[in-house]
C-alpha cells in the first residue's frame, strides 16, 4: 500500500503540472488551487479503490485514481475567463420595456 500511495501522489503531481502547462490560461484564480486539488483527489481515490478493489488491481487503482485527479482539477478550470474570449454571461436586450419597433414604452402616471 505504502509504493501504491506514492504512486498517487506521483499521478496527482502529473495531473496538476499537466493541466497548469496544457491550458494556463483556464486556470488564472486557481493557480494555487489547482495542485492541491489534484494531489488530495488523486489520494483519497485511489486509496478508496485500493479497498473497493481489495488491493487486488493496483494498475486499476492508479488508473482510478488519474481519473478522479482530472476530473476534479477540471472543475477549476474557467475557460470563460482565458483570454481572447468573450464572457459568456451577456445577456441580450430585454424587449420588456420596447414595442416591436424599439421604442420604450410610456406609462401613465395616475
Amino acid at each position: 500500500m505504502l509504493v501504491e500511495t506514492f504512486a498517487f501522489a506521483l499521478v496527482g503531481v502529473v495531473v496538476a503540472a499537466a493541466a497548469l502547462l496544457s491550458w494556463p490560461a483556464h486556470f488564472r484564480d486557481a493557480r494555487a488551487l489547482v495542485p492541491g486539488t489534484a494531489l488530495v483527489s488523486a489520494l483519497l481515490a485511489g486509496v478508496i479503490a485500493h479497498f473497493a478493489l481489495d488491493g487486488r488491481y493496483p494498475a486499476a487503482s492508479i488508473a482510478v485514481s488519474a481519473v478522479a485527479s482530472a476530473l476534479l482539477t477540471s472543475v477549476l478550470a474557467r475557460p470563460d475567463l482565458a483570454a481572447g474570449r468573450a464572457p459568456a454571461h451577456r445577456h441580450r436586450p430585454s424587449r420588456t420595456g420596447a414595442h416591436r419597433t424599439g421604442t420604450p414604452r410610456r406609462h401613465r402616471h395616475a
